[in-house]
């Protein structure tokens, strides 16, 4: 008989959701120390194996440090948090975060203008074929949902003829936090209205002007932004 997946969540993820609330409410102050581990899981009846997991997933998001001689202890999300710490900040509560919301907006669209100058000067003529095609299917998308996964690859596809791996890995950083919570995010709420700016960067592209390319894409992700806050 096939066994049946145990779908509870694991006792670790729990309370790695309980202590990452704590730090980002401020429970738990920048700089403050932590109790020390075997008190932490007596106090939460935990065990130290679930413990030390969600600890280790913490400090690896930077949100706490061992200190020698001090334990652990709570450090200060903007000195060495990483883009892990985004989503959760930005939901944090189930309710998005508008001042949070209005920094990532403004940093996609800095970062998206950008992309479209550095693809004007290096993309292939497969790359701003796809570019124009994917422009292409915003116009005949469904649905806002269905756009969104469009604007997502175009995205991705506008980093790839960049040829910057950064803006690549950051995109796929982002991926799996962006479409978990795609509803409350959807940049293109109005993909037919968006599909002409789609089909302009892809034009100004394909033609290696790299200032047309940079004020298409800009006004492209600035429309987008208007549009969510």
């Amino acid at each position: 008989m096939a066994s049946v997946p145990n779908t509870r969540p694991k006792v670790a993820d729990s309370l790695f959701a309980t202590l990452l609330d704590a730090i980002l409410s401020g429970r738990y102050a920048p700089g403050e120390r932590l109790p020390a581990q075997r008190a932490l899981a007596r106090d939460l009846g935990v065990t130290m194996t679930a413990l030390r997991e969600a600890l280790k997933r913490l400090e690896q998001m930077g949100l706490i440090e061992v200190r020698h001689g001090a334990g652990m202890v709570v450090a200060d999300v903007r000195e060495r948090g990483t883009l892990d710490v985004l989503a959760p900040l930005l939901l944090r509560g189930g309710r998005i975060d508008r001042d949070v919301l209005a920094d990532v907006l403004e940093a996609r669209t800095l970062m998206l203008a950008e992309l479209g100058a550095l693809a004007a000067r290096r993309r292939t003529d497969e790359q701003a074929a796809r570019l124009a095609g994917l422009a292409a299917a915003i116009a005949a998308a469904p649905d806002a949902a269905a756009a969104q996964e469009i604007d997502f690859a175009w995205a991705t596809e506008l980093a790839q003829a960049a040829g910057n791996l950064v803006f690549v890995l950051i995109l796929n950083a982002i991926r799996g936090a962006y479409f978990a919570h795609a509803e409350q995010l959807r940049v293109t709420a109005e993909h037919r209205r968006l599909a002409p700016l789609y089909a302009a960067a892809a034009e100004a592209i394909a033609a290696r002007d790299v200032e047309a390319a940079r004020e298409a894409v800009r006004m492209l992700a600035g429309v987008q932004q208007e549009a969510l806050t």
